[in-house]
């Protein structure tokens, strides 16, 4: 919990030196703040997928690209096909999860490494998305016939946006699942020591494919809260890079590359303070490109940070007196 707290002051801070330096006085405007939640709703929610998955030891690397995939199909069954909105809903979940399990299956039955596997797929299914949108973007134009699905994708309730409201409640089921269920104690387990998970009597095998499945279903529920909110899906563009928006969100929320650690408030602050970040970047007129720097420096430190803790927690008890 300290952890958390820490990176809540730092969101804190962040904020009232955006509004300081921020001349125009824009980033504590209803309106920014506002974007802010939305934004911070559709990339929190597959941040929490992503946070499982490296809970477990594991990482993905085609979330980006599962979102062009998922919206030109969705935007297939919608305006192609003209199916049910309902049904392309479940439609496009159960490839999400149907994704997941086939980088469960290949990393826990054909025993590759996650990070082959996921950027395979990052190029796999970024290349089919072209291939079936014959490389052009795919739009929802005016929505007619699925008008109450992109009403619901893109409205407020009162003054918060839908997107973050799903956040919430994906979140809650989450913490619940994470960290107050046998299932969630089996996530870590497996993280910090599969071999020892096992001989324990843990079925590591069907928890870490599970944790790709999970990951792939939040993926699936942010893919089509992205289509709706561009309104279009370019094929070779479409979700670039929003993948190492995930990871860096989830290490920085005190996930652990090496596995067994993370909290879903703590994902939820670094999807936050991330978003910041890219507000005060834009709000400050620099330069766009640097979002990737900084992406690259949040991850880095994480990284750095975590190990560093972890050395220090091991001389401290090496250093311990033994009764």
């Amino acid at each position: 919990m300290k952890k958390e707290l820490g990176l809540f002051v730092m969101l804190i801070v962040l904020c009232a030196c955006a509004q300081g330096f921020d001349p125009d006085r824009i980033f504590l405007t209803s309106t920014n703040i506002q974007n802010l939640c939305r934004l911070i709703g559709m990339f929190g929610i597959f941040s929490i997928g992503l946070g499982i998955v490296i809970i477990t030891g594991g990482i993905d690397l085609s979330a980006g690209s599962m979102f062009a995939l998922l919206g030109v199909i969705l935007a297939g069954m919608l305006v192609d096909a003209q199916w049910f909105w309902p049904l392309a809903i479940i439609g496009i979940l159960a490839v999400g999860m149907l994704i997941g399990g086939f980088h469960g299956f290949l990393v826990t039955r054909v025993k590759m490494q996650p990070f082959i596997v996921t950027l395979c797929g990052l190029l796999l299914y970024r290349g089919l998305a072209r291939y079936l949108a014959g490389d052009v973007t795919k739009g929802f134009g005016t929505a007619e016939g699925f008008e109450t699905l992109q009403r619901l994708a893109t409205m407020n309730v009162g003054w918060v946006p839908m997107s973050f409201l799903v956040l919430i409640v994906i979140a809650v089921i989450m913490w619940l699942v994470l960290h107050r269920s046998v299932y969630g104690r089996y996530l870590f387990a497996v993280g910090r020591n599969e071999e020892a998970a096992r001989f324990s009597g843990v079925n590591t095998r069907l928890v870490m494919a599970s944790a790709y499945v999970l990951a792939g279903l939040l993926t699936g529920v942010s893919a089509i809260l992205f289509s709706f909110y561009t309104n279009s899906v370019s094929p070779s563009s479409h979700g670039n890079f929003y993948e190492l928006y995930g990871i860096a969100a989830a290490v920085l929320g005190g996930c652990s590359l090496r596995g067994g650690e993370g909290t879903v408030l703590g994902i939820i602050i670094g999807t936050a303070l991330l978003q910041v970040l890219q507000n005060v970047v834009n709000l400050l007129g620099i330069d766009s490109s640097l979002n990737f720097a900084v992406m690259g420096a949040v991850i880095l430190i994480g990284v750095v940070v975590d190990i560093l803790v972890k050395d220090w927690h091991s001389k401290r008890r090496v250093a311990m007196p033994t009764e």
